[in-house]
Parts: C-alpha cells; structure tokens; sequence
C-alpha cells in the first residue's frame, strides 16, 4: 500500500517525460505485453508485502480489473495526447519550459491514478486481519531497512556520480549513445545536485510511521489515510523543499540542454521510440472500447 502511494521525490520524477514507458515497457514491442498481464503483475507485487485469502485475492482482482478498465479507457488518450505533445515540441527549440509542462502533465497523471487506487486499496485494508497488517508492515519495514542500507552509506562523489549515471541511462534509452558534450551536461548536473536520498527516507520513514499507528484501524481511519495522502506535499519543511525544487530545475534544465543538442540519428530514435510507445497506447485504448460494449451486452450477446 504505502509503496503504490507514496511517490518518488519529485525532483526523481522528472525523468518521467523521457522514462514514462518505463512503466509500461522500454519498447513497442513489449507495451501490450506488459500492459496487458498488470492484472497478474500487480497482485503479484502485493503479494512481496501480505499474503492475501482466497476471498480477498478474489475481491482485489475485481477492484483492479475495475481499475485497469478505468485507466485504459479514461487515462490512455490523455497519455497519447501527451506524447503528441511532446512530439509537437521536438519541431523547435526544446526549453526548460517545455520540459516543465510535460513532467506537470506526466505528474497530475501520477496524481489521478494515486487518488483512484488510494480507494481500492483503503477497501482492501478494512478485510486484513491484525496478522496480515503485521505482516505487511514489518515487510514495509524491511524494505525500509534495505533502501538505508542501499543509499545511506554512499559519500557525496558516488551519490553525484550514480545521479547522473541514471540520467544518463533514461536519456540513452529514447536518444542512443550521448556524446562527450552531451554527457559532460548530464555530470555537470549531476555534480550540482543536492543530496535528497536522506530526505526522502526520512519522509518515507514518516508515512510507514502514520501508517502503522492508522492500520490500528480506529474509527475514521479510512478517512485520515486518505487525508494525509492527499495533502503530503503540503506537510514537508521548507529546506526540504528546497532539495526538491532545487534538483528539480537541475534535472529539467540538463533535459532541456540535451535533448535540444541531438544528432539527426538521436531525433530520428526520440521520435520513433516515442511514436511508437504513442501508437501503443492509442491501439491499447481503442481495443478496450470492444470490451466494454462486450460487458455491457454480456447477458444477452455472445462476445
């Protein structure tokens, strides 16, 4: 529950206007695929934090395929709509402004499905018995430990150094091999980052925090969860803030600077790669339309 909802730091999820299809595949190839089998992958994933009963692993398979059937029809176009976006922008000087309103899109997309999901799971969390909440939460808490022990011990050079390594990564994904002045861009940014993993393991610390006192399941708790869920961002300090806002312009400007310095076989991959992810999130839409008048008709045509 807390990982679906809690989001990365925000300054990670600009990398989401070049690394959306990260969630969805790294190529057309692969998009339906993986698309297509979420409503295996998914309870596979809960299944890492609490060991679900025949009854409930029934009842979240009915919420997500609710779900799915959601995202598919309503959220798909609006992603297709952002690609054509970014798409539009490629044919001129790619500005840190434009970098700015993709990741805003990229993000109020993240919130939407948070705020539908944030729903089905609350409902999951009132069928959990008192050991399975034990069992989710000190699973939680594992992977709490796990992440400290991955990002904590790390001194400032390596901290800068994987920063830019994975920017670099998401960048070569969609352009190809950068060249020496592209990823001298990318270590620059690197290099100037601010260091946010404590912060954001503090922050995560936080929610498993609230999380483990709500999960008493006193009256009301479905509605305080969803509370504190919705207004997270407004409740982090000023110098953390600060971190996020900080890496946020870093990231978008080091985008913004390579990108607009591509090749000819760089825009040529970019546009592929994002034509290609476009055209299969129009075909996953369109196939869900058949579907759904399926369900509709279901008692009385044969689909």
């Amino acid at each position: 529950m807390a990982s679906i909802i809690l989001k990365p730091a925000r300054s990670t999820r600009v990398a989401l206007v070049l690394g959306a299809c990260l969630l969805l595949g790294a190529c057309s190839s692969t998009t339906s695929f993986f698309y297509n089998r979420l409503h295996i992958v998914l309870p596979w994933y809960l299944d890492r934090y609490v060991d679900l009963d025949r009854e409930q692993s029934q009842r979240f398979d009915g919420q997500l395929e609710a779900l799915l059937d959601w995202h598919r029809r309503d959220e798909l176009p609006r992603y297709v709509r952002l690609l054509d976006d970014a798409l539009a922008r490629l044919d001129g000087p790619l500005l840190e402004s434009d970098v700015l309103a993709l990741s805003d899109a990229a993000e109020e997309a993240w919130y939407r499905l948070r705020d539908r999901g944030l729903d089905e799971l609350l409902v999951l969390g009132t069928t959990l018995s008192d050991e399975q909440v034990e069992e989710f939460l000190r699973a939680l808490d594992k992977r709490q430990r796990k992440y400290e022990r991955k990002y904590l011990p790390r001194d400032d050079e390596k901290y800068h150094r994987q920063a830019a390594e994975n920017l670099r990564d998401v960048l070569e994904d969609y352009l190809g091999r950068l060249d020496e002045a592209q990823r001298e861009t990318v270590r620059e940014a690197g290099a100037v980052l601010l260091r946010s993993d404590a912060l954001w393991l503090a922050e995560r610390q936080r929610w498993l925090d609230m999380l483990g006192e709500e999960l008493r399941r006193l009256p009301g708790w479905e509605s305080r969860v969803r509370e504190r869920v919705l207004s997270w961002e407004s409740t982090l300090d000023a110098p953390t803030n600060a971190v996020y806002d900080h890496n946020t312009l870093v990231i978008q400007a080091a985008i913004a600077t390579v990108v607009d310095a591509r090749s000819e076989k760089q825009d040529q991959r970019l546009r592929r790669k994002l034509s290609d992810l476009r055209d299969d999130l129009q075909r996953l839409h369109e196939e869900a339309e058949p579907a759904d008048e399926c369900l509709r008709q279901s008692q009385t045509v044969s689909c």
